[in-house]
């Protein structure tokens, strides 16, 4: 694999954290991986991705902590980006998802490559409604996709990866 690309670096390199430091997350960084989710690829380009954005002394964030078993993560945690699917904006259902997938994919590598670690909390869909009712959403219009937590790292990630001929189903 051609790890000098530094696109390619970054996909090898990218890993959860879940551990961070106190130091904050400044805005000019938090509009940066924003703005990379903003430009990621969806049917009719539609943009059916919304975002809500909680601070650690938001109030809000440890209703949150209390949806999952990984509270201890949003309670270490600078900032959450609490990702949605605008029912409004889809066309396609599996389309739309996996438009909000690429997003979410373009903000944790913005977010590696600003130097801040993330990690992707997926069990907290679960609670989903009451997540709607803490952040005040109609549940009508929106679908809770992944909620982002983020800060400066203090741990290294790891992570190992099945060999290519595992995943090939046939020769290429």
């Amino acid at each position: 694999m051609n790890t000098s690309n530094p696109v390619i670096e970054a996909l090898v390199q990218r890993r959860s954290i879940r551990k961070f430091t106190d130091e904050p997350v400044s805005r000019e960084d938090l509009t940066s991986i924003l703005e990379a989710g903003r430009w990621a690829p969806s049917g009719l380009n539609n943009q059916p991705w919304r975002f809500l954005i909680i601070h650690k002394d938001d109030p809000r964030a440890t209703l949150l902590s209390e949806c999952t078993k990984y509270g201890h993560i949003i309670k270490s945690a600078k900032i959450l980006i609490c990702v949605f699917l605008d029912k409004d904006s889809t066309y396609n259902e599996v389309k739309d998802h996996q438009g909000v997938g690429c997003c979410i994919q373009n903000m944790m590598l913005a977010a590696h490559s600003l130097k801040i670690g993330t990690v992707w909390l997926g069990e907290i869909l679960n609670q989903e409604q009451k997540v709607l009712d803490i952040l005040n959403l109609p549940h009508e219009k929106y679908e809770l996709q992944v909620v982002i937590a983020a800060g400066h790292p203090d741990q290294k990630g790891s992570s190992e990866r099945k060999e290519l001929s595992e995943l090939i189903l046939e020769d290429y």
